[in-house]
């Protein structure tokens, strides 16, 4: 089931535009590498892959907590409908009045 979900995830998710807080990471990164030595460059670069994995995995994590949880509020909603009782002419229109 996580990969039918991690499919709707890919498909569906569009990424917010963030382009100043890009361009601000890509400044830093580039000062980074202009200040740091090879073994420090590669340690700041293991870093920022570990964030990004690990943001990747909470945005999809996310998606599919919020689609678990339209899916258990369709299926009450749905059982809720099918264990009501019928509601006579009065009470279906002072139903819907009260919506109003």
């Amino acid at each position: 089931m996580n990969d039918i979900l991690n499919q709707l995830y890919t498909r569906f998710y569009a990424p917010l535009p963030m382009g100043e807080s890009e361009q601000e990471i890509e400044d830093c990164h580039r000062q980074l590498i202009e200040r740091l030595d090879k073994p420090e460059r590669k340690l700041v670069l293991r870093i920022i892959d570990a964030q990004n994995l690990m943001i990747e995995q909470r945005s999809v994590d996310s998606f599919i907590c919020g689609f678990r949880l339209a899916w258990e509020m369709e299926n009450e909603l749905n059982h809720y409908k099918e264990n009501r009782h019928p509601l006579s002419a009065e009470e279906a229109e002072a139903d819907a009045c009260s919506m109003l």
